[in-house]
């Protein structure tokens, strides 16, 4: 291994630690979200996806970090950079997300009912965009530093996720709100 390799796996993990820390930033953000939506008459469902999800989601850091050091994946600038620019656009469009939906955005999925839906920021061209950049992220921040096998795993592992997920959602939605999620 050249010195360039242990540099780059070392910056990959950097990497990767930062986005672990904008996670909890994250979690401390929903925590808070949570009880605001709670104290407005908030109605959680869904939680038997969720423990699942955040396996799913560690498992995708651990599993970056992981394959970076014991499979000695190397750094490939013409793949590497690229991916790099994604990640980054991900987390702006993510705190995009959370901006436009405000005190209702959650990593759980608890809807106040009688609240319209979001249509603002990214919501006026997407339903989900948050789930959108979860699966390119998911994918490109492991080929940042060709973590293949870990980019692979996490999307078929998040894709079952989502199914999940979107179905509990939109179920809450329509209890919620009947007219405005077309029930």
């Amino acid at each position: 291994m050249s010195t360039a390799a242990p540099l780059s796996s070392l910056l990959f993990t950097l990497l990767v630690l930062a986005i672990g820390l904008e996670r909890l930033a994250e979690l401390v953000l929903s925590t808070r979200n949570a009880r605001w939506a709670f104290a407005r008459g908030g109605v959680e469902t869904g939680r038997g996806h969720y423990p699942v999800m955040v396996v799913v989601h560690t498992g995708l850091l651990v599993g970056c970090v992981a394959e970076v050091w014991l499979a000695d994946r190397p750094f490939v600038p013409a793949l590497g950079w690229p991916m790099l620019a994604l990640v980054v656009a991900c987390q702006g469009v993510r705190w995009w997300c959370i901006h436009a939906l405000g005190p209702r955005w959650n990593t759980r999925v608890i809807v106040v009912p009688g609240l319209p839906l979001v249509t603002s920021g990214p919501y006026r061209v997407l339903a989900h965009p948050n789930y959108v950049v979860v699966a390119v992220e998911g994918a490109a921040l492991p080929l940042v530093h060709t973590a293949w096998l870990t980019a692979a795993a996490f999307t078929v592992a998040n894709a079952g996720v989502l199914t999940v997920r979107l179905r509990e959602e939109r179920r809450a939605l329509r209890a919620a709100a009947p007219t405005a999620v077309g029930a």
